[in-house]
């Protein structure tokens, strides 16, 4: 066997399997939301650039093989000159590596033009049914039930029902705002697209079981700690308890929902900021660094 697609192979399962087994048990991921996040995102791309690779490097023999992997840890590209002179087998190498790359790809889109139109759908709906208030920024539905929940994307509104308008206080309501503010301007849904893709094209990965459900429950608590720069833990933690009875669209954010226990319990809940990092930044840096060795043999080995 090629021994140059090993990196590669090895990358596919630390990021696909190792490290999301590390990640969904450990306690700093919960503390620094966004940390997680982007190691979560970061666990995505390399995964999938590294499946692409795996395939291309068996077509490859060895002598040129190792081009790929260098271009990928190096991330450059082949001159024109290069590329005029590359052979059939190299064409058919690349051809491959980006059909495999298009599929979480295409299933990105997928998910993000399906989440749209619901959520197109649902903002027109809004407009027949309920009324715009400039004082909180937002749309009022006439409902009962306490509910705040946004449409991120082109939509970009957020939604209060009259009854969280009646059951909140103004600090309480202040901060449910700031919360699905802070899903939009972070462009959440994207993550969420993403995970909903990966779900789909890869079912049987632990990434994509274990992240289809983390990643959802990390924005809501990456959204409460930007709410928290404004508002009160008490009031936020609060809103959460009124608005967990609340339903919200499913293409949508909502404050409350099945998650809202779990938060509320970490927000009054204070910790330390600074330890879970460094032990979050350790843990992912040993697990990234432990393949180091084997990209470097691998690397250097001729043919």
């Amino acid at each position: 066997m090629n021994h140059h697609v090993l990196p590669p192979l090895g990358l596919a399962l630390a990021t696909g399997a190792l490290l999301p087994w590390i990640l969904v048990r450990a306690r700093w991921a919960q503390q620094i939301p966004r940390l997680a996040l982007t190691v979560w995102t970061f666990c995505g791309m390399i995964f999938a650039l590294s499946v692409a690779l795996v395939p291309a490097q068996l077509l490859l023999p060895g002598r040129i093989s190792h081009r790929l992997v260098d271009m990928a840890v190096t991330l450059t590209f082949p001159s024109l000159g290069r590329l005029a002179h590359a052979t059939g087998l190299e064409y058919a190498a690349a051809a491959t590596a980006l059909a495999v790359l298009a599929l979480p790809v295409t299933g990105f889109l997928r998910e993000v033009l399906r989440a749209r139109r619901a959520r197109s759908r649902h903002a027109g709906l809004l407009r027949l049914v309920g009324r715009y208030d400039a004082r909180l920024g937002a749309f009022i539905l006439d409902d009962a039930r306490p509910a705040v929940y946004c449409l991120p994307g082109r939509s970009r509104q957020v939604v209060v029902s009259s009854g969280a308008v009646t059951a909140l206080t103004e600090p309480q309501l202040a901060a449910a705002l700031s919360h699905e503010r802070a899903h939009i301007a972070g462009r959440h849904h994207l993550l969420v697209a993403a995970a909903g893709a990966y779900a789909t094209v890869f079912p049987w990965l632990p990434l994509a079981r274990l992240g289809g459900k983390a990643v959802p429950l990390l924005l809501e608590m990456a959204a409460d700690d930007q709410a928290m720069r404004a508002s009160s833990r008490e009031a936020l933690a609060t809103a959460l308890y009124t608005l967990a009875v609340g339903r919200s669209p499913r293409e949508a954010f909502a404050a409350g929902g099945p998650s809202a226990a779990l938060r509320m319990r970490r927000i009054l809940t204070p910790h330390r900021a600074g330890h879970p990092v460094l032990r979050g930044l350790f843990a992912v840096t040993a697990a990234v660094g432990a393949m180091t060795p084997l990209i470097l043999a691998c690397c250097s080995l001729p043919g």
